[in-house]
């Protein structure tokens, strides 16, 4: 119906007060405006419903028995509109609810992330988090992730990444793999080795002195997104892998992984929180975020 349209919420509320103060006087007062405002609002509204909801005496108001139906309907309606309002201003204002994120899985998703949540629900109770890893890039708003933690560059600029940590990368290999396929020199000779990819294909390297980059396309001889399962590979001798040093400090501490290249290197990688743009972003995220920043500065201050 067009009168739908038409009809103003404010009129309704308006109505409602009076209906329930008994007074035009009184519930102007309650919300601040003149008597004569208070009366437009109710003739409007009238006007626009084409019913007479209430019969006007020069000592008294009295509800007709649409406007009795109309307030009484309209009374529980507010109320729950009311209610729906201070629902969702409670969600942005106190820490609870879900939580739902995406994070790379290896130690970064599954020691240091993990750990966060944990003391993070630790701290808050009220908090649900819902934890998943997966190293494809998700898209939040379809996948309905509320934030993800990802490496590299943020290519869409209708999120936002908060940068966590900068991930010192390196390409390694076992001494006996070395030992018996050589020691390459430089990036290029990289297609005469057996290499083991992940989800990147493309590598790039800068040299250490003259700051030269170079990208490299590795056909790999065996690809695999879990760093666990690449690791393991190089250990055993089938290549030369590129991950995050942080993935295999043990496996370099202990001597089964050597650095491939010394003039060599790899640009450090970012580490980053995304998540939404929203104004009114729940102070459940806000406060997750600021935890997680927190905790991965004294981490690093551990490291150093």
């Amino acid at each position: 119906m067009k009168m739908l349209n038409k009809v103003q919420l404010s009129d309704i509320r308006t109505f409602v007060l009076i209906s329930k103060l008994g007074n035009f006087t009184k519930a102007a007062e309650a919300l601040n405006v003149s008597r004569s405002h208070v009366s437009r609002q109710l003739s409007q509204l009238e006007a626009q419903m084409g019913v007479t909801l209430l019969i006007r005496t020069t000592r008294t108001l009295k509800l007709t028995a649409a406007g009795s139906s109309f307030y009484h309907q309209c009374e529980s309606a507010l109320e729950q509109l009311d209610q729906a309002i201070i629902s969702t201003v409670d969600d942005i204002s106190d820490i609870r609810g879900d939580i739902k994120v995406n994070s790379v899985g290896g130690p970064l998703g599954e020691q240091i992330i993990a750990q966060i949540a944990f003391e993070f629900a630790q701290q808050h109770p009220d908090i649900n988090i819902d934890l998943e890893f997966s190293s494809h890039r998700v898209d939040l708003i379809s996948d309905d992730f509320d934030i993800a933690f990802r490496m590299g560059k943020l290519e869409d600029a209708s999120f936002v990444a908060r940068k966590l940590m900068d991930i010192k990368m390196g390409t390694w290999a076992s001494r006996d793999y070395l030992d018996q396929h050589g020691h390459p020199a430089h990036p290029k000779e990289l297609s005469q080795h057996n290499c083991l990819t992940g989800s990147v294909t493309k590598w790039s390297f800068q040299h250490i002195e003259s700051n030269e980059t170079i990208d490299i396309q590795i056909d790999g001889h065996l690809q695999c997104k879990n760093g666990h399962v690449l690791i393991r590979g190089a250990v055993n001798g089938n290549g030369i892998i590129r991950v995050p040093e942080l993935y295999c400090e043990k496996e370099i501490q202990t001597d089964q992984l050597q650095p491939v290249f010394s003039e060599w290197g790899i640009p450090s990688v970012d580490f980053s929180a995304i998540y939404h743009k929203d104004r009114y972003q729940p102070l459940r995220l806000r406060a997750f975020i600021d935890f997680t920043k927190h905790w991965v500065d004294r981490f690093q201050n551990k490291l150093r």
